[in-house]
């Protein structure tokens, strides 16, 4: 049986199951847990940078606010991931406890929680930032929901690549409801983040790929192997080196942020080689795991340094003043 078929399968039995019109037995946690409280967090982090870090001035209490609509939008998406994914999240050991593969939260209320989120952080957001900001938070969700949950996720190995496109966005969205723009510096961040996806994601596949394998999911490490994924998170990874020094090439990050960059971006790059160097076994999986677990804190690192950085000099130029 191909992997296709598989998830065709898996796919006709989510879909039987989400007919059903028993109510769920939720708690409040499960509802939590629908929104992905982990990537949510990543999410509303770096769009706080973005928002800070942009040029301008935007009231506090509706950076506040524009914030916490960045953050529905985001839990929006991953309870709409969640509903749509939850015939392969039953069958991988790393999600079959999630609240709907596990029989606390019906499918149907899922799926409602979800739209009913996404549709109110994008109003609100158009109502207390700006409508260019409203709507890159629509199109987030929406690329996430639709074009990676639906279509990439189980159709091909580049699934992340393009799908990563989904948890670049924030930064741009945060900068957007401060300038009512989207400028280079906010693409630069974009970036940033979409080529830090891949050798992050693909790290953890090459660990979970019996799972992957096993739900149906093209993954790179499925489809194309493990010394494949190796490489080509070596490639990517030589790709976001040099793009995360760039917001201080460009100028509108300090020293300290180049320097914490620069020796950042070499880490990255000597883990990526040393696990293209680690084969398989037990040094593989080791080495997998450093990466994963190092990509992590490269990016939280990065996105801190810049938001620091910014706090700092504001309020040196302001004491100047």
């Amino acid at each position: 049986m191909s992997l296709m078929s598989q998830g065709a399968d898996l796919a006709q039995l989510d879909r039987a199951g989400a007919a059903r019109a028993e109510p769920s037995v939720a708690g409040v946690e499960d509802y939590l847990a629908l929104l992905k409280p982990r990537v949510m967090s990543l999410v509303v982090f770096t769009a706080l940078v973005g928002l800070v870090v942009a040029p301008g001035h935007l009231h506090p209490v509706l950076g506040f606010a524009s914030l916490l609509c960045i953050a529905i939008g985001a839990g929006a998406s991953g309870a709409l991931n969640m509903w749509y994914d939850a015939d392969i999240d039953a069958v991988m050991a790393r999600t079959r406890n999630r609240p709907i593969p596990a029989g606390r939260v019906v499918p149907g209320e899922a799926l409602a929680f979800g739209v009913t989120l996404a549709c109110g952080s994008v109003v609100v957001l158009a109502l207390v930032a700006n409508f260019l900001a409203a709507g890159l938070l629509a199109f987030t969700i929406f690329f996430y929901a639709v074009i990676y949950s639906a279509w990439l996720k189980r159709s091909t190995p580049q699934n992340i690549v393009i799908g990563g496109a989904a948890g670049a966005f924030p930064p741009m969205i945060g900068w957007a409801a401060t300038t009512g723009t989207v400028s280079l510096e906010s693409i630069v961040l974009f970036l940033i983040i979409f080529f830090w996806t891949p050798p992050h994601f693909w790290a953890l596949a090459l660990i979970r790929a019996d799972d992957y394998a096993r739900a149906g999911v093209p993954m790179l490490p499925v489809v194309s192997g493990r010394a494949e994924t190796r490489q080509q998170i070596l490639v990517y990874s030589v790709l976001l080196a040099p793009l995360g020094v760039a917001p201080w090439l460009m100028g509108f990050a300090g020293l300290t942020y180049g320097i914490v960059a620069a020796a950042g971006g070499a880490v990255f790059l000597a883990m990526a080689w040393r696990l293209k160097r680690a084969g398989e076994g037990a040094s593989g999986a080791a080495a997998a795991k450093s990466l994963f677990g190092y990509s992590v804190l490269y990016l939280f690192v990065l996105f801190a340094v810049l938001l620091i950085e910014n706090r700092v000099l504001a309020v040196l130029g302001s004491a100047g003043a």
